[in-house]
């Protein structure tokens, strides 16, 4: 009895010997998973995944009005030439046959293209056409089928490089997040030191990486650890370009970064010389032992890596060490001379050039622009060999619109002017210069045969044929030369300034700004009806009569859920209220600010792009496309299916039609399918 009584006293010893051994491991591993959960709150949420295939997006009848390609990166895949534009994915045949165009908002997501990359992922059955999106995450292809890699957060979505592995994983730099990795089943981050910085470029491999950032320097993951090169350790500049690694020659291994002051030549994880002193090298390839670089503006300039470079000034024609100097071409050839053992270039289409990248095919090397690509030919020389298409229109980038009563399309660029397209056919004109560069509004002034264009630059009269008249500035007696929205106000007009309101009429310029009771200085959209003025600011809603402010409105004093107020649409004698982070409000005739459906926390309503014509409102987000509201701005919905991007930043209506511009172009549709 006495030992059935010990064996039970050892069992029951033993027993709580193990409990406390669970009990400590159980705590241990909470501990530890407790620590990991705070250092993963300390990096930030890891970004989720999702894999899915994408269909073909039913369009309700946007035509898409062609504009350049703008073309930011080209490779050769299954023996088809790829470029990817801010509206599309453009397949070309090697003899430069336009073959397809897959189009953003139809056959892929409605987010500008970046960079191309080939690669064999991790559970894919070949190599794939991996294409980045800002704002869609990555879209690989495989000649028949796409499919989207898109991480849960938003941030992670905003792809601005990729590097695919050796291993089958694919690195994926974006503009919030820094780096991640992709490994055919999760989307991590790569590794503390790099989280966080917004990437530029990716060159390397998976132990020796360069990561290019666009305010951070250099970072250069090595031996499991970062190093970052800035300016203190004589980087050019700490925005970085490009990256490229030379793959053979006596400078095979070393790693040429661009950077908008010059190249930084790497030789073991340090900069051992800048070539290309002073010039903004965009693009980079090394060709043996010299190194072609692609300006923004400036063109082609080959750099020999043959010694040191001596001469840093850049705007000497004929440079040490320099081989070419090349502003290049269009439809003709640019040919270079000697001139003392020393090759310059003969510039036969002096319009500034700027180079995508560089790409080596074979033994041929080409060039990619934003409208078009060149060949280098055995004389050295560069030739087109396909261009963006067929368009008239300088860019894709729409800031303002106006359809105007002679049937004519004015479309403002963001910084390419303006053009203006005829009713019935013929040449389109394009306008640019210092002060027609960066268009925010443009109104047509009926009662004087002019058009007004608000630039960043100040305002620019138009008559009715698009000839410049006038231009007013500060010297004029604007208070600032920065006009933001122009409204047709009494027998003049009144300008939105980031410094207050200034009236324009037959006695001149006069001004109105926060000393004088307006709610805040920075006045960014305008609306007019009768003697009634409505100022939408940075601070909140400013209401006049006669020029002098009898109201101010702001989330303190008002039903506004957003002070920064960016659009205005008069509605009756209301105002639909657009605004940076809360939608669209409606401001009643006795000053009241009530919700209404397109009220939403979050939504950015984009400067000016606002429109009402009795039958229906219209409002462009920051990224959510196309708010239509009905007449009355009471029913509202969101249409995104059919646009090139989402980021809708111009509207007008004419006879019927309205035109939706956006940031990767410009598309048109009847009013009636919209409603």
């Amino acid at each position: 009895m006495k030992r059935n009584i010990g064996a039970v006293a050892v069992t029951a010893i033993a027993a709580a010997l193990l409990c406390l051994v669970a009990v400590g491991v159980v705590a241990w591993r909470a501990q530890r998973a407790l620590g990991g959960a705070r250092r993963e709150v300390a990096r930030g949420a890891q970004p989720g995944l999702e894999v899915r295939t994408l269909e073909p997006q039913p369009n309700p009848g946007f035509e898409r009005i062609d504009g350049p390609g703008n073309f930011k990166s080209f490779l050769m895949y299954q023996g088809h030439l790829y470029l990817t534009g801010r509206s599309g994915l453009y397949v070309y045949a090697t003899d430069g046959t336009l073959e397809h165009v897959f189009r953003t908002g139809i056959e892929l997501p409605a987010a500008p293209l970046g960079q191309l990359a080939v690669g064999m992922l991790t559970g894919a059955h070949q190599p794939e056409l991996l294409i980045a999106t800002f704002g869609a995450g990555i879209v690989s292809f495989d000649g028949h089928t796409f499919r989207q890699i898109l991480g849960s957060r938003v941030e992670a979505r905003e792809v601005t490089a990729v590097l695919p592995l050796a291993s089958g994983r694919l690195l994926i730099g974006t503009a919030k997040l820094g780096l991640l990795i992709y490994d055919g089943a999760t989307l991590q981050r790569f590794h503390p030191t790099t989280d966080n910085v917004y990437v530029t470029a990716l060159a390397g491999t998976e132990g020796d990486l360069w990561v290019g950032t666009l305010n951070d320097g250099l970072l250069h993951w090595h031996g499991g650890q970062t190093e970052r090169i800035g300016e203190e350790q004589q980087l050019p500049d700490r925005r970085v370009e490009h990256i490229a690694i030379a793959a053979d020659g006596a400078n095979a291994g070393r790693a040429y970064v661009g950077t908008p002051m010059g190249v930084a030549e790497m030789r073991d994880g340090k900069v051992a010389r800048v070539l290309a002193k002073g010039r903004f090298a965009h693009a980079l390839i090394a060709d043996g032992d010299s190194l072609l670089v692609g300006q923004m503006e400036a063109g082609i300039l080959r750099v020999s890596l043959a010694g040191p470079e001596t001469n840093s000034n850049p705007r000497r024609p004929i440079r040490a060490r320099v081989d070419e100097d090349l502003s290049a071409a269009a439809e003709n050839p640019i040919h270079s001379r000697s001139l003392n053992g020393r090759a310059i270039a003969v510039d036969f289409e002096p319009r500034p050039i700027s180079v995508e990248q560089f790409l080596t095919i074979g033994d041929n090397r080409y060039a990619l622009l934003s409208d078009g690509l060149l060949k280098q030919g055995q004389d050295g020389s560069w030739r087109r060999i396909l261009g963006g298409g067929s368009s008239d229109l300088a860019d894709s980038n729409v800031s303002a619109l106006l359809a105007a009563s002679d049937g004519r399309l004015w479309i403002g660029y963001f910084d390419r002017g303006m053009d203006v397209v005829p009713a019935t056919g013929g040449k389109t004109e394009h306008v640019e210069n210092e002060h027609v560069f960066c268009v925010n509004r443009i109104v047509e002034d009926a009662r004087h045969g002019a058009v007004a264009v608000a630039t960043a630059n100040g305002l620019v009269m138009f008559d009715r044929d698009g000839r410049q008249k006038q231009m007013l500035g500060r010297e004029a007696g604007l208070i600032a030369d920065h006009v933001s929205d122009v409204a047709l106000y009494g027998e003049g007009m009144a300008l939105a300034t980031p410094a207050g309101i200034t009236f324009l009429d037959q006695t001149g310029a006069h001004s109105l700004y926060a000393f004088q009771g307006l709610v805040n200085n920075h006045v960014y959209a305008l609306g007019a009806s009768g003697n009634e003025l409505v100022a939408g600011t940075l601070g909140g809603l400013s209401l006049l009569a006669g020029e002098q402010v009898r109201r101010n409105l702001t989330i303190a004093t008002s039903g506004l859920k957003h002070n920064w107020i960016t659009g205005l649409a008069a509605v009756g004698n209301e105002w639909l209220v657009g605004t940076y982070g809360a939608g669209v409000l409606r401001l009643a005739a006795n000053g009241s600010v009530t919700a209404t459906d397109a009220t939403r926390t979050g939504m950015v309503v984009n400067p000016t792009a606002m429109v009402a014509d009795g039958r229906m409102v219209l409002a462009g987000t920051l990224s959510q496309g196309l708010l239509v509201g009905d007449a009355t701005g009471t029913r509202w919905r969101t249409v995104t299916a059919g646009l090139p991007s989402l980021n809708v930043t111009a509207l007008a209506v004419r006879d019927g039609v309205v035109y939706v511009g956006t940031e990767s172009g410009l598309v048109k549709i009847s009013e009636d399918r919209l409603q």
